[in-house]
């Protein structure tokens, strides 16, 4: 298994004013679903940011996304070293295979992967 990008997830309610400020920066919208909007590098399209305001089909918001190159893989081994799954691995509308883990910190992380 390897590991294709991290991603920190901002909690926001104000997307619009991120996307302005961080485009100051260099940053471009690549995604936007309304409650979450996704700003990337031109240059170097794994470097991303993410503002969301909450998540749409789980009941909490992650604080840290990370693209993995096999999900169900990343989720057995979460699964078999006692980790906290806070949220079931499963297939979303929008196209990505995820679940949420705690991590030792207390942070809330969104394993992922594009079908």
């Amino acid at each position: 298994m390897s590991v294709r990008r991290v991603v920190p997830n901002i909690r926001s309610e104000a997307p619009e004013e991120s996307r302005d400020f961080y485009g100051l920066l260099g940053f471009e919208e690549v995604m936007n679903h309304g409650w979450i909007m996704t700003l990337a590098s031109p240059s170097a399209p794994a470097a991303q940011v993410s503002f969301m305001a909450g998540d749409r089909t789980a009941p909490l918001a992650p604080d840290l996304s990370v693209e993995v190159d096999d999900v169900d893989a990343a989720y057995a081994a979460m699964r078999d070293s006692g980790a906290e799954i806070l949220h079931p691995l499963r297939d979303e509308e929008w196209g990505v295979r995820r679940f949420f883990v705690r991590d030792p910190n207390g942070r809330v992380v969104n394993v992922l992967g594009h079908r």
